[in-house]
């Protein structure tokens, strides 16, 4: 059953790819089914973990031998590990069930299907790893399958800029993680996570020289991984591919952002948390990170017109929630929040894919408007996704972001109590941009020119079942699980997948603390309301008075074009002299370029000797001769 789970979506991958000689149904079908069996599994294999303790570490093969060193291909099993088994092929299984309508009209479908396949089966490689090495696999595959995903759409210029900018910007923190990769393997000599693990405490007084600098081997380590993370996850600094990643189709989005690709740094830091524990520096730096991302993403998210692109902040938002829980010792609550966040937010992602498929591709909140009517049931859907991201009462994203700023809170550090006020300043940012989403694009006055309100229609079967089943994930997830996972007694589930060092009393939350995030996000839908619906015009002189501060957030901090001035210019014109001055001046004008412009000299030259007079044949076999009879006089 643990082989089936890991390599039912490789073979949808491969035979749903070669389906494409045989019908696009054939490779849906395949793709599809082999996803869904896979999703069954994993939930029998969770269920199993927590009623019958049934863990454990299959072998697939043994992939490196050398000396004492190995790295094996395993199925590692245990409570992490099997509660993102259950994220990754749910999500991607109602993902893979939404194309069918969604990529309906789409020439290439058994491509995409394909790829969205073999999406899941890299994420599932990286989530069962139980060591580095294959880890390492699994983290490039979900690098590869995103590049080809928001890339899919080929022939459109701004596709291929977005996958070559997320490919790139991963470069740079796959970068720093393949580094400490190596640190590890060079100290530890094993990339075993028991044997690494193992092994920390004795290492967590070396001291190294790093580039002429002495630092902890151990503070070293972690921030090293913490950038591949910050990269696979967008926190600032590397977050700049992640709203362009919107060129891909919408199917893509969600899957990216519910269940694969920026999950996997949340995944690496508290797999990693029994190297964390052992630097507080590190720890710290991931809190900042996290705050800071979470902030700077709802400030920006606010002001975007592009539904996409708000959700896309959105996600970067909350992945920094996940960050800073894992800054404070918290990383129970971090990954209890990404296994919510996954349901709302693929429910919003593909919510605003049904808007998006019924609007002619149209993604501009300002351009729609009064579609609830003509779309009821992507209304609710997109209600009670964004009910759950702001963190209504009773919904799931109640119980995860709440429980974030609560324990951010009882770590009773300066950090924590920063990163529980950074945590109430953005959750209220949230709801604000939210609502605006919700309203401006359901609510107000239909403002689309190109298409008729009488063309918009609900959405298919293919696309609403999976909006049915995440609504229920996006209610009842948070509610169900919250005792399970950060409860009481959390420390009998997650047993030593985590290190959990840290000790959190319930009893020591404030009760202001308690009322306040929830009490903000409910006063914030009306005060929405009134700002987007009934008075637009005092948004409108706001902006007016605050241009600068409007056009900062609109550009996105100014990041793109920094990044530009400091970076890609710079490179450019080294790029442009290397190629001009020593590519074509030199390599292929004294090199390929040379050789043939030499060699056609040489051969209309000796074409003039095929003169066809024979006494210019007669005076060559002459020279000839005479140059014959001298060399054999001298070297006689």
């Amino acid at each position: 059953m643990e082989y089936a789970v890991i390599f039912l979506p490789l073979f949808g991958t491969i035979i749903g790819y070669l389906s494409k000689y045989f019908g696009d149904m054939t490779s849906q079908l395949i793709t599809t089914v082999s996803v869904c069996l896979s999703a069954v599994l994993s939930i029998i294999i969770f269920y199993n973990g927590v009623i019958n303790n049934g863990y454990g570490n299959y072998l697939i093969y043994e992939w490196i031998s050398s000396g004492d060193f190995q790295a094996n291909w395993s199925i590692n099993i245990d409570p992490l590990s099997s509660i993102m088994l259950v994220v990754v092929t749910l999500v991607s299984a109602l993902v893979h069930i939404y194309s069918i309508g969604y990529m309906s009209h789409d020439p290439n479908k058994p491509r995409f299907m394909s790829y969205l396949s073999l999406f899941t089966f890299s994420m599932l490689v990286l989530v069962v790893s139980d060591n580095f090495l294959q880890l390492f696999f699994g983290w490039e595959g979900v690098g590869l399958s995103s590049y080809l995903l928001i890339g899919f759409w080929y022939k459109k210029n701004s596709a291929n800029k977005a996958a070559i900018k997320a490919f790139i910007v991963n470069r740079v923190g796959d970068f720093g993680f393949a580094i400490g990769i190596f640190l590890i393997f060079l100290f530890f000599g094993t990339l075993n996570y028991n044997e690494v693990f193992q092994l920390v405490p004795s290492f967590s007084e070396k001291i190294i020289n790093f580039i002429g600098f002495d630092i902890n081997l151990i503070t070293l380590i972690c921030l090293f991984l913490f950038l591949g993370a910050m990269g696979k996850s967008a926190q600032f600094f590397l977050h700049t591919w992640l709203p362009d990643a919107m060129e891909g189709p919408t199917p893509v989005s969600a899957l990216i952002h519910a269940a694969t690709m920026v999950t996997a740094g949340v995944f690496l830091v508290v797999r990693c948390s029994p190297i964390f524990e052992y630097s507080q520096f590190a720890l710290n730096f991931v809190a900042i990170i996290g705050m800071m991302t979470a902030f700077f993403a709802a400030t920006v998210a606010i002001v975007q017109n592009d539904i996409k692109k708000i959700i896309a902040y959105s996600t970067c938002s909350q992945l920094g929630y996940m960050f800073f829980a894992a800054g404070v010792g918290a990383y129970h609550v971090a990954i209890f929040h990404l296994f919510t966040h996954a349901f709302f937010k693929a429910l919003l992602f593909l919510g605003s894919g049904s808007v998006i498929h019924s609007m002619n591709n149209e993604q501009d909140i300002r351009n729609m408007g009064d579609l609830w009517k003509k779309m009821p049931f992507t209304w609710i859907s997109m209600l009670v996704g964004t009910l759950a991201l702001t963190g209504f009462p009773l919904l799931s994203g109640y119980y995860s972001k709440d429980a974030i700023i609560e324990f951010a809170y009882l770590s009773h550090t300066k950090i924590g109590y920063f990163a529980a006020a950074v945590g109430i300043i953005t959750a209220l940012l949230t709801a604000i941009y939210s609502w605006r989403l919700i309203f401006k694009t359901f609510h107000g006055r239909f403002n689309n020119q190109k298409i008729s309100k009488s063309a918009i229609h609900e959405s298919g079967l293919s696309i609403t079942l999976p909006l049915a089943i995440l609504i229920l994930g996006s209610i009842f997830s948070g509610f169900l699980f919250k005792d399970f996972l950060i409860g009481h007694h959390y420390t009998e589930f997650w047993g030593n997948s985590i290190l959990l060092l840290k000790k959190f009393s319930h009893e020591q939350v404030p009760v202001w603390l308690l009322y306040l995030t929830p009490t903000l996000v409910t006063l914030s839908i009306p005060l929405s309301y009134y700002l987007f619906i009934d008075n637009v015009k005092i948004l409108d002189n706001i902006k007016l008075k605050n241009k600068v501060l409007y056009n900062f957030l609109l550009n996105k901090w100014y990041f793109d074009e920094i990044y530009e001035f400091i970076f890609i210019n710079p490179i450019k014109k080294i790029g442009l002299f290397f190629w001009k001055s020593g590519d074509v001046k030199t390599i292929d004008r004294f090199g390929p370029d040379g050789i043939s412009k030499l060699v056609k000299i040489i051969s209309n030259k000796a074409t003039k000797l095929q003169s066809g007079y024979i006494f210019d044949y007669a005076f060559v076999m002459l020279l000839g001769l005479s140059l014959l009879l001298t060399f054999f006089i001298i070297y006689k």
